[in-house]
């Protein structure tokens, strides 16, 4: 049969007639059948009554496989697959279209290479002017393409339904544009306490605080977001059982292609405990600053009763009476600023602001040092310190001013708890690469119940304090800080009231014993000559007292109790010292020193700063400054002596 010519009747079922019309001219019938040749998107062919093809469009070629010679004549059938052929289904397709006049179907289908595709199928019955069944029009669409995309967005759909639904740590749901619920996840579930069926279909304000919601603050969430597409809030909200929580809420506006506002996406956090961390972490520096501010102003009133004290210890004839009280108050002076030390170390350790100098630390030179350091207060209580340690040197790996500070702590309150004229032994030992340090008193013990929490901040055992002995319970803290800091540790033991106390320490031993152990000792005093000292500082107290020390001792001395009045005095006096204080009211320190490193009479002048603060920090701001010297409220007689020679070693250097 020639392509471009209509299939004969006999052959066909006489399909060129379509129900109801009567029989195509032959030119419409070639040019209606050219057009239906020259699609190629559609398999569009003829079956007769049976079945049977008996026209085959371009279309059809292309998507099938087969040409026009190959196929006509054959039964549509094979364009199935066999278990569609096996359940009959190419019958029930023809019987459904000549009953209804139509068919439409969808499913696989099969190429002459036995390969499969997706395809739309309608089926036409064909009927002539007596309505009898003539035959059927066949077309099909390849689909392959639109249902593998439907089929990804429907996997990629049902993936983020089950990710959504899975996620336990975000409530993610869906409100209409009402506001009401209409889906609801894990997390939501978790974080706000109501299942799926409770919540699905009830208003998003239940989730909000009374007042808020009376106050309209959920409907304007919506309004925001549907204005700008999102609305982020933090705020308390409310579970089901009425507990609160902070919550951060993102509101994103769902809208359809058209435009059309079709719901809201909600995503709620639980942010309760990042909050209270944050407020903790607030609350931890404000009490920082307050210990280093609480511990800077302590520092101004001790600094002039140490310089009387140095005054008082300068003076000769004193009467024994005067001469005890010189010693109490010299003792007192130095046990508060022990305790102001304590307090501003304890602000830097839980800043993470304490830097260690490691060298090698000899433990024999350390328990001697700590035991010098803490006889003031051993020798009030008329107690002996007994050290045990090995025969052979010891050596740690540690910073030897630090472990000092723990063990005079240890020593410190080891002589608090105990009686007067006891004995305190201090052993040593070596053992799993960690040297181990005790001290052992025979005081009043530690009951059991406070063994946990004998080195919690502020914590003190109180029960068997002499009167008017006290302290602030940090001192233990500030020892396990330190300890822990050098790798080591430490641990408190007793067998009960009255049966005394060990605190045991273990610190790692040094890695190379050959290099020499650290040295921390001071450089001996030198004999100084009298030098113009400068002296600026707002504390009149504090100026007066420590003039009349440095004039005991030899040296001419000026004082300006402003800054402003230094730069007047400076010019003329031409001090080799000049001591300045840093918090001083209208002109502080550092504007003091750089307004007198310009004048030229001072090129040869040395300066320290005279501060509360002794942070390396701070010593690090003054040396940048411009300070030779940085000397820390109250300042020991010993430091000062120390400063006096480098001025004098300065001075005859011709620097």
């Amino acid at each position: 049969m020639n392509q471009l010519e209509m299939p004969s009747s006999h052959d066909s079922g006489e399909p060129e007639r379509r129900a109801g019309e009567g029989r195509m001219s032959p030119t419409v019938g070639v040019d209606y059948w050219m057009l239906v040749q020259a699609i190629e998107d559609y398999a569009i062919f003829l079956l007769d009554a049976s079945g049977h093809i008996v026209s085959w469009n371009v279309g059809a070629q292309k998507l099938k496989g087969y040409t026009a010679q190959e196929i006509i004549g054959q039964h549509f059938s094979r364009f199935y697959t066999e278990e569609a052929v096996a359940r009959g289904w190419p019958d029930y397709e023809l019987q459904q279209a000549s009953l209804t006049g139509r068919f439409e179907d969808e499913g696989w289908r099969v190429r002459k290479d036995g390969s499969t595709f997706w395809s739309n199928v309608v089926i036409t019955a064909i009927r002539n002017e007596a309505g009898i069944l003539t035959g059927f029009a066949k077309i099909t669409r390849d689909l392959s393409a639109q249902r593998e995309y439907l089929e990804a967005l429907r996997l990629s759909e049902e993936r983020f339904r089950l990710l959504v639904d899975n996620v336990k740590d975000y409530a993610i749901f869906m409100l209409d544009p009402q506001g009401y619920v209409v889906s609801w996840n894990a997390g939501a579930a978790r974080i706000k306490g109501y299942t799926r069926d409770e919540i699905v279909g009830k208003h998003f304000s239940l989730f909000y605080l009374p007042e808020d919601a009376a106050a309209g603050k959920p409907a304007r969430e919506l309004t925001i977001a549907r204005q700008l597409g999102h609305v982020e809030d933090e705020g308390w909200r409310v579970r089901k059982d009425g507990t609160t929580f902070w919550a951060n809420v993102n509101i994103t506006a769902v809208r359809d292609e058209s435009n059309r506002l079709r719901g809201f996406a909600k995503v709620t956090r639980d942010l309760t405990e990042r909050r209270q961390r944050e407020e903790l972490e607030r609350s931890g520096e404000r009490m920082r600053e307050f210990l280093a501010t609480l511990a800077h102003e302590l520092r101004n009133p001790l600094a002039p009763v140490r310089n009387a004290v140095g005054v008082m210890q300068l003076e000769t004839g004193l009467s024994p009476v005067v001469a005890r009280a010189r010693d109490l108050i010299d003792r007192q002076v130095t046990h508060l600023t022990r305790l102001v030390d304590d307090l501003l170390d304890v602000g830097r350790i839980m800043s993470n602001k304490v830097e260690l100098r490691l060298a090698r630390v000899d433990l024999g030179e350390l328990v001697t040092r700590a035991i010098e350091a803490a006889r003031p207060f051993t020798d009030a209580h008329e107690q002996l310190v007994v050290p045990h340690l090995p025969h052979d040197p010891v050596v740690l790996r540690g910073d030897m001013t630090r472990l000092v500070q723990v063990l005079q702590n240890l020593l410190h309150n080891a002589s608090k708890f105990s009686p007067r004229g006891s004995r305190i032994d201090i052993g040593g030992r070596v053992g799993s690469q960690m040297a181990v340090l005790e001290v052992r008193d025979s005081g009043c013990g530690i009951p059991l119940r406070s063994l946990d929490k004998i080195f919690d901040l502020f914590a003190q055992e109180k029960e068997c304090l002499n009167l008017g002995e006290g302290g602030l319970g940090i001192g233990l803290t500030l020892c396990k800080s330190l300890v822990e800091m050098h790798g080591g540790s430490i641990l408190a033991s007793s067998e009960g009231p009255g049966c005394g106390s060990t605190f045991t320490l273990s610190l790692p031993l040094a890695a190379a014993p050959s290099d020499p152990p650290a040295d921390d000792t001071n450089p001996a005093e030198a004999e100084v000559a009298p030098l113009r000292i400068l002296l600026v500082d707002d504390n009149r107290d504090s100026a007066d007292s420590l003039a009349m020390l440095l004039e005991l001792k030899g040296h001419e001395v000026r004082i300006a109790y402003e800054g402003e009045q230094a730069l007047h005095i400076a010019p003329r006096f031409v001090p080799h010292l000049a001591v300045i204080d840093l918090a001083m009211p209208k002109m502080d320190g550092y504007a003091t020193l750089a307004a007198l490193r310009r004048m030229p009479e001072l090129a040869e002048t040395m300066y320290a700063a005279m501060t509360g603060f002794g942070h390396a920090s701070d010593r690090e701001r003054t040396r940048e400054a411009g300070f030779h010297a940085h000397l820390v409220k109250p300042v020991e007689l010993a430091l000062f002596d120390q400063l006096l020679a480098q001025v004098e070693a300065r001075r005859g250097g011709g620097r």
